[in-house]
């Protein structure tokens, strides 16, 4: 009997986003014919760097269509060499709009739908501001079937401003899919009185959702070339991502 085949390819990938904008992304996908469900992979707050490009890749090698958007792709940022200097240029610009976010997001969405292979079922996983950006997303859009939250900092905020008008946690009543949220314990943002508020509000607007916390694990636990890198909980957090796409985006 023939070995079934396997192989996928992955690329720098563009695709319309706010204001129509042409934007860039890294695209990772099955090579055959299908079909594969979609997952958007949201970049942490420094940018694209070439961890979420590996995490596109895993999800590509499960079965996945996966597009990482380079959320900052228009202050070219992907020039810096350190991580610290997206942050830095970040604050001195003001931050992102949330609205810009939710369009550019929307856009990888859409660009995803069009591809030959894709299902239909779309998810969406974000890592720390990647985090809070697919709550942000899922509770202002129609295109996902199921999101995972690791370790999303400032969903639970009484800071608003020009870009961020409203606190995430007020637009939960709006979820319309599934979510699972992956937190560490030792995290201070979100801190575990941040995830049990969240909770509380999707269980007050009756929205489906489960919840992890991990003991010895703080901020970026899912990160192995990091020093914040804890192996029990990242492998039980891959194993939870996996089954919860596994039955949202092929059932």
């Amino acid at each position: 009997m023939a070995q079934k085949y396997e192989g996928l390819i992955a690329e720098t990938a563009q695709f319309h986003g706010h204001n129509n904008d042409l934007i860039g992304g890294y695209l990772a996908r099955p090579l055959g014919p299908g079909l594969f469900p979609g997952v958007i992979v949201i970049h942490e707050i420094f940018g694209l760097w070439p961890d979420i490009k590996e995490f596109a890749r895993t999800f590509a090698a499960r079965g996945y269509i996966a597009l990482a958007p380079d959320l900052y792709w228009r202050e070219g940022f992907s020039q810096f060499t350190d991580p610290s200097e997206v942050r830095a240029s970040l604050q001195n610009i003001g931050g992102i709009p949330d609205l810009r976010f939710v369009a550019d997001l929307e856009g990888a969405a859409s660009y995803i739908k069009t591809l030959p292979t894709f299902s239909g079922k779309l998810g969406c996983i974000g890592y720390c501001a990647g985090g809070r950006n697919a709550v942000l997303f899922a509770c202002n859009t129609n295109s996902l079937s199921a999101i995972v939250d690791c370790y999303g900092g400032r969903v639970v905020s009484d800071e608003t401003n020009q870009n961020s008008p409203v606190p995430v946690t007020q637009m939960m009543s709006r979820l319309n899919c599934p979510l699972l949220g992956l937190f560490g314990k030792d995290d201070g943002n979100p801190s575990p009185e941040h995830v049990a508020i969240m909770e509380e509000e999707l269980r007050k607007h009756g929205k489906a959702h489960e919840f992890h916390s991990y003991d010895d694990a703080g901020h970026a636990f899912f990160h192995p070339w990091r020093p914040n890198y804890r192996p029990e909980a990242a492998v039980d957090g891959w194993q939870k991502v996996f089954a919860f796409f596994e039955r949202h985006l092929r059932s």
